[in-house]
């Protein structure tokens, strides 16, 4: 797999440059933004199989490249930093990141998230986004319209744009409202992986479909089990 590495510290970069060649990544070290950008062309080879996006770079911040990026390819995006506040998190996967992962971090827990938002992009391999999730009629949950075959999510109907993951896992609770979903349950539907160092970014997921919904007693949290839907009155 073809990997673009966007990190501004020639050491750091060649590190882990080494580290994902031992196991058969063919890594393209980009230290800016803008030379990230060009690297994602269409004219310059093979797809990428996944961008690793640090977010100190010198030229402009890994945020606004993320978006930039988003706009051009659905190349899933790990953004690897030191910011660790859940703000940061959600701003980054509601730009389009697919994960996060924070500095300083361990090498197999990296290996292990590039593998599982590679899983789901195979070319020729549709991706949970691809699949039929259950019928195709509407899922009406009060003022939430959640609209299966067009992927589109409206509340009192207004349209609430969504990431690709916040929409499967909004998907998935909808269609069984008031049924708790384990968390190894909703990390296996719909990240496609058992690996329970998932689990943090399910949590920041939840967190923001909470806020962009607008709506935080939509989705409960059983403690120690994982979570619910609870479908509001109309």
């Amino acid at each position: 797999m073809r990997l673009l590495l966007v990190e501004d510290d020639n050491h750091v970069a060649a590190a882990l440059s080494a580290v994902l060649a031992r196991h058969g990544f063919d890594v393209t070290h980009a230290r800016s933004g803008e030379e990230a950008l060009q690297a994602l062309l269409p004219d310059t080879g093979a797809p990428f199989g996944v961008v690793l996006l640090d977010l100190g770079l010198p030229d402009q911040d890994g945020f606004e490249v993320c978006g930039r990026i988003r706009k051009r390819t659905a190349t899933p995006v790990i953004m690897v930093t030191a910011r660790s506040d859940v703000r940061s998190r959600i701003h980054g996967l509601n730009l389009g990141a697919d994960d996060y992962v924070v500095k300083p971090y361990d090498t197999g827990e990296l290996l292990a998230r590039i593998h599982a938002v590679s899983r789901r992009t195979v070319p020729g391999e549709p991706g949970p986004e691809d699949q039929e999730t259950g019928a195709d009629d509407p899922l009406r949950l009060g003022p939430v319209l959640v609209e299966l075959p067009t992927r589109q999510v409206t509340v009192n109907g207004v349209p609430v744009p969504l990431t690709r993951k916040e929409f499967d896992l909004l998907a998935l609770l909808a269609q069984r409202p008031g049924v708790v979903f384990r968390r190894e349950q909703i990390i296996s539907e719909v990240w496609r992986t058992s690996w329970e160092g998932t689990g943090r970014t399910l949590e920041v997921h939840i967190a923001s479909l909470r806020s962009k919904l607008r709506m935080p007693a939509l989705i409960e949290t059983v403690r120690g089990v994982g979570y619910r839907l609870v479908a509001p009155a109309a």
